[in-house]
């Protein structure tokens, strides 16, 4: 499976990585899982739900380790989701999502 990505702010990163787990942001908590997206949906996710916010970071998770559902969004389109816990073995990387002098996040090279 290719790999699945999260987007959080850096001190909701480093709790999750004190603590041994990441039980999401304050939208995963209210909607009972935690969002994810795929390599083609974080562009339109960022600037859906996160433009022009700084101090970000993209998480790159190890999604064959989890127990995912694919569930389809107001579009249709099928995100991953986990009903749970996320924890930190399945980060395989952290990268910092810059603004570039428009205001959109620059991606890792990886993508």
């Amino acid at each position: 499976m290719a790999p699945i990505y999260k987007i959080c702010n850096v001190d909701l990163w480093e709790r999750a990585r004190i603590s041994g787990r990441f039980t999401g942001a304050e939208i995963d908590v209210k909607d009972g899982f935690i969002h994810f997206s795929t390599a083609s949906q974080i562009s339109e996710t960022l600037a859906l739900h996160f433009a022009n916010v700084r101090d970000l970071l993209l998480l790159t998770i190890d999604g064959g380790s989890l127990d995912l559902k694919w569930e389809p969004a107001r579009t249709g389109e099928l995100f991953p989701h986990l009903y749970g816990v996320l924890p930190i073995s399945a980060v395989l990387a952290v990268d910092p999502l810059l603004l570039d002098d428009d205001g959109s996040h620059i991606l890792p090279s990886q993508l």
